[in-house]
């Protein structure tokens, strides 16, 4: 938007929302129609990672020590897309641009889909996993403190 006054000219940014998939204090489980009884490692399909293999991975490796958006995006196409030189400046831009539009969150993933994986958000939003069948998963389940949401069913009801 330009607005002329007198000779001075102004410019109005325009900024668009951002959206998170964050969450906080939380505990997803897994979907009501998990077929896994046990937490599965995702496999490769046709030679290569999936994005569920992905998420795996940087949260198994990693826990909480990345938020649902950072994993959200690193796994997405527009995340891998960046080629691991590009600047922080260009990683900052390539996120805001993928954050400007809602996102999937990590209920719809398929580790609480399809592969018995909990995701537990921690007070700063950081995020590990478990498998359903640990005793980590279950005292989780029964903790107060949390929000507690399933992961998404893949068929309707």
């Amino acid at each position: 938007m330009l607005l002329l006054l007198g000779v001075e000219r102004f410019t109005l940014q325009m900024t668009k929302p951002m959206h998170t998939t964050n969450c906080f204090n939380t505990f997803i489980q897994v979907a009501e129609d998990c077929p896994a009884r046990t937490g599965e490692e995702p496999l490769l399909r046709a030679g290569k990672p999936t994005v569920a293999c992905l998420q795996y991975g940087m949260i198994a490796k990693a826990p909480y020590k990345y938020t649902s958006d950072d994993v959200i995006f690193a796994t997405s196409a527009a995340g891998r897309a960046l080629d691991m030189k590009a600047t922080k400046t260009e990683k900052h831009a390539a996120r805001e641009v993928f954050f400007s539009r809602g996102q999937a969150c990590m209920r719809a993933s398929s580790l609480g889909k399809r592969f018995g994986w909990g995701v537990h958000a921690d007070s700063e939003g950081r995020i590990a996993i478990y498998a359903v069948d640990s005793k980590r998963y279950q005292a989780l389940v029964r903790d107060p403190v949390l929000t507690q949401v399933r992961a998404m069913r893949s068929k309707r009801a």
